[in-house]
């Protein structure tokens, strides 16, 4: 049986403003997270689960999976911005929520921009919980509230 579904829900977007330049809070902030081992796909496809295990456990609760400039792109309509996105997480994080409800794989990892606007170096992102609240389960609103606090205090510790 075919059809669609909507639903409508609110999402918190959070800003944290840096008192340091865009060049110092992004470096600060890629110190802190650390980068994602794409190779833990790698051992996943050839079976070697432990040792993915073992690979996703040593990373730090949040990494960097992936990263875009933004900021360059609006140079095809004559603006020269910085702007980088990120998508941030942690894959057993992830798998904590995503084993309760599949369809939370659509938000992790969560997407963090660090922008200059105006002279202004700032974070922004939807705040985890409000996010992932649209599923209404316990078990990833257990996850997501974790993951509140933990964006907050790196995206503080980065921009301080």
């Amino acid at each position: 049986m075919s059809g669609t579904t909507t639903r409508t829900f609110t999402i918190e977007h959070v800003t944290v403003v840096s008192n340091r330049s865009f060049d110092d809070t992004r470096e600060a902030f890629e110190r802190i997270l650390g980068r994602f081992d794409e190779g833990i796909f790698t051992r996943l496809g050839s079976g070697d689960v432990a040792g993915a295990l073992e690979a996703m456990e040593a990373l730090a609760p949040l990494v960097i999976a992936g990263e875009r400039n933004h900021g360059i792109l609006l140079r095809t309509v004559g603006l020269d911005r910085r702007a980088i996105q990120y998508d941030c997480g942690n894959a057993l994080v992830a798998t904590r929520m995503t084993r309760h409800h599949l369809s939370a794989s659509m938000y992790a990892p969560i997407r963090v921009l660090l922008r200059e606007t105006d002279g202004e170096v700032a974070f922004e992102y939807d705040r985890p919980s409000t996010t992932f609240g649209q599923f209404g389960d316990p078990e990833v609103d257990k996850v997501t509230h974790y993951l509140d606090t933990l964006f907050e205090e790196t995206l503080r510790e980065a921009t301080s």
